[in-house]
């Protein structure tokens, strides 16, 4: 008996001791940054990964729900979810959620084009005269937008304009840095067909915590300062040089 109730501790002992679980909303299609997972549920990426181990420093486990980014957003507005990720900061959200400090991450929208293209500098200027191919729904600066200079053509995904960039249908391209990397990386028909030749801009992302939720100001404080553990101990740099080894190449 006596050795049952050691072993019984041990195993007990061996299983982390979480002072709580809060449960976060996760975007389901931006991969490497956050998605569904294989099995259809769970969530994947590198932002899922640091959401995780800034909590993780402050003994708080993380459920992830991986839905599509309207009903993250939606469900970090009420209590469904104690915030959502990953999100950019605008004046149209910016009184809706609580903000930690710190950004999650950075990622720049890169402008990309034929590999033979010489130029690694481009900005905005240069795309004046050029068919600069977007992608539907998404959200590009004013100043892009409202250029008369640049004549933009839309597509349905970030696969399509790239498939219209090697096709020569366009002369550029505008997609997230390290999305972009990802799909030319995993489509032999791409890889060394387009090149990064330029950055427009580049935008922070956060996590949107609940105003509604009762632990969403208090999580919001805790995630900060898990953050900034991470930051400090080394180990969000570690983790940061191996996400942008695996697909920037």
């Amino acid at each position: 008996m006596r050795t049952l109730v050691i072993a019984l501790l041990c195993s007990l002992l061996s299983v982390p001791a979480w002072a709580e679980r809060v449960t976060i909303a996760a975007e389901d299609d931006w991969a490497p940054y956050s998605s569904i997972g294989t099995d259809g549920s769970s969530a994947q990426g590198f932002a899922v990964d640091l959401v995780r181990a800034a909590l993780g420093t402050q003994d708080i486990e993380v459920d992830f729900l991986t839905v599509p980014f309207s009903r993250c957003l939606f469900y970090a507005q009420g209590t469904r979810a104690v915030a959502c990720f990953d999100v950019t900061i605008t004046d149209a959200n910016r009184d809706q959620y609580i903000w930690h400090p710190t950004p999650l991450f950075e990622e720049g929208l890169a402008i990309f084009g034929p590999a033979d293209d010489p130029r690694t500098d481009m900005g905005a200027k240069d795309l004046a005269g050029k068919v600069v191919g977007i992608t539907n729904g998404y959200t590009y600066p004013t100043s892009f937008m409202e250029d008369p200079a640049i004549h933009r053509y839309n597509a349905n995904s970030d696969s399509q304009l790239l498939q219209m960039l090697v096709a020569g249908r366009v002369d550029y391209i505008l997609l997230n840095t390290m999305p972009g990397y990802m799909r030319i990386n995993q489509d032999p028909h791409l890889r060394g067909k387009v090149k990064l030749t330029g950055v427009l801009q580049t935008d922070g992302f956060w996590l949107a915590f609940s105003k509604a939720h009762p632990d969403g100001a208090r999580i919001a404080k805790a995630f900060e300062t898990g953050l900034q553990a991470l930051h400090k101990s080394g180990r969000y740099a570690s983790m940061e040089a191996d996400f942008r080894k695996r697909y920037q190449h």
